[in-house]
């Protein structure tokens, strides 16, 4: 297990009645165990997580089994179960909700990946700004006049696409339509 999960999964064991509490509402309280179904939240009792120390095994608190199917893991295990979750980063970003803990920072790798996407995103801007060009004698220019707007001074953060896509919203269709772009 990473460094990341085994903190998680020691955290949540900190709190495992509170966690049984949550995410196996269907489950109660019985002794130093919390009996329940299984850990998708059935109601039944082959399911049980340790909620104390047995002995000197603080290790263990936290730790389930299933007695009907041998499946075992840990409070981490359960969130996936319960919530349907698929990826580790879904049952992480809920663990630490839970938590209250704050997301790590980006890994490198993720800050590299996000420092591109912004300067792509950055270029693109810039590609279609581009392509955008003065009011003046547009139909951006004439749609403005029949609103009574005809002092166009100091109106340079106005510019006119002549095809910008558009899509309404719940539609596949995608459309082009001139455009009245503000440049903030």
């Amino acid at each position: 297990m990473s460094g990341a999960a085994k903190d998680l999964a020691d955290g949540l064991a900190r709190h495992a009645e509170a966690v049984c509490r949550c995410y196996l509402s269907n489950g109660r309280r019985y002794g130093g165990y919390w009996i329940v179904g299984d850990i998708r939240n059935t109601p039944g009792r082959s399911t049980y997580v340790r909620l104390k120390p047995n002995g000197s095994r603080v290790r263990d608190v936290g730790r389930w089994t299933d007695a009907a199917t041998g499946e075992f893991g840990d409070l981490l295990d359960v969130i996936r179960e319960s919530l349907g979750l698929e990826r580790f980063h879904e049952v992480a970003d809920e663990a630490r909700r839970f938590l209250a803990l704050p997301r790590p920072p980006p890994s490198g790798e993720d800050r590299d990946r996000a420092g591109a996407s912004s300067m792509l995103r950055s270029w693109s801007a810039r590609r279609f700004l581009e392509r955008c060009r003065p009011i003046e004698g547009t139909l951006a220019e004439t749609y403005l006049r029949r609103r009574g707007v005809t002092h166009f001074e100091g109106t340079r953060s106005l510019r006119f696409h002549p095809s910008c896509f558009f899509s309404c919203e719940g539609s596949s269709v995608t459309q082009r339509w001139p455009a009245l772009i503000g440049v903030v």
